[in-house]
């Protein structure tokens, strides 16, 4: 389980640096400073869940609980959703598709996701002196 973790940490800060840069170079001469600020925000937040999953990797190294790989699947839909949806609703006109505007409720859904990751996380996380330390591995 850390291993895949560890490995889909990997792929995604690949990603997060080359729609950054993507978005620094190429898109900056085709979206207003409003969208390219919401663009970076789903940047961002790609950073910061794929740094929360190489800690959840690690974690598992050691302590692999259930909740550690579901919290992990769900910073993943919640990048694809957040930072997903961030990117299409920012550049929807550059790429002529304006009428998506079902895009605009992906991004709180995916955010629910990405908190949900966080709280499994914490219980995960509270699981560690209760089962391991007595020698019990769920």
């Amino acid at each position: 389980m850390s291993k895949k973790i560890l490995q889909l940490a990997a792929i995604l800060g690949a990603l997060s640096v080359i729609i950054g840069a993507f978005a620094a170079h190429a898109l900056k001469t085709h979206l207003d400073p409003n969208q390219l600020e919401i663009f970076k925000t789903g940047v961002r937040y790609q950073y910061y869940h794929t740094f929360a999953l190489l800690g959840l990797g690690i974690i598992c190294l050691h302590y692999p609980h259930r909740f550690f790989k579901l919290s992990a699947n769900l910073f993943l839909i919640g990048i694809i959703c957040f930072s997903g949806s961030l990117y299409l609703l920012s550049s929807r006109f550059a790429l002529g598709i304006e009428s998506w505007t079902w895009l605009g409720p992906i991004t709180p859904i995916g955010g629910l996701f990405l908190v949900a990751g966080w709280i499994l996380m914490f219980l995960g996380i509270s699981k560690i002196d209760k089962e391991y330390k007595s020698g019990i591995e769920k």
